[in-house]
């Protein structure tokens, strides 16, 4: 079977669990303040593609974070989750420490392949995120820096092969 007649079998309907992390955009939305970017661009994106979203917003606290995303991978409506902020170096970046150690594959390809084209765009910079992907309970879980620019080019990778991904996982 070519690739291409591969990829036909891939689902075309998906539900994309958005989560973002971040201590000043969950402080926004508490004060009824909708101040976030990079996760309505990542539905903007998903859903002219035909797929359905749901976002939620955290702050950058593990125990947050973990319960979210085993409540998403728990949802059979959700295919895959998608989740923007806290991939840097800072003391408050701690989603690669909470969901990294749930993966029971990694997709290192994704985080090598996203910082070497954010490296041709903005250069030294690209090397501070430690994006990365996972499969948890056979779902893809895509951790992704928060900042626009960052998510825009993620989600060139992602999107046109999210339906094979999700096809692999099951699998």
């Amino acid at each position: 079977m070519s690739g291409i007649e591969h990829r036909k079998e891939a689902p075309k309907r998906l539900h994309v669990a958005v989560l973002v992390i971040s201590d000043t955009r969950a402080q926004k939305m508490r004060e009824g303040q909708d101040e976030d970017v990079s996760g309505k661009l990542i539905e903007k994106k998903f859903q002219a593609a035909g797929y359905t979203t749901t976002r939620l917003i955290v702050p950058d606290d593990a125990k947050q974070i973990r319960d979210v995303v085993k409540k998403f991978i728990a949802d059979p409506k959700v295919d895959a989750v998608i989740a923007t902020g806290g991939t840097g170096i800072t003391a408050r970046d701690v989603t690669i420490e909470t969901l990294a150690p749930l993966f029971e594959k990694e997709l290192q390809g994704f985080g090598e392949i996203l910082r070497h084209i954010g490296y041709e765009k903005v250069g030294g910079p690209a090397l501070l995120t430690r994006a990365t992907a996972g499969l948890i309970k056979r779902k893809p879980v895509f951790c992704l820096p928060g900042a626009p620019n960052a998510v825009e080019v993620a989600i060139g990778l992602i999107l046109p092969d999210l339906g094979h991904v999700v096809k692999h996982a099951r699998e």
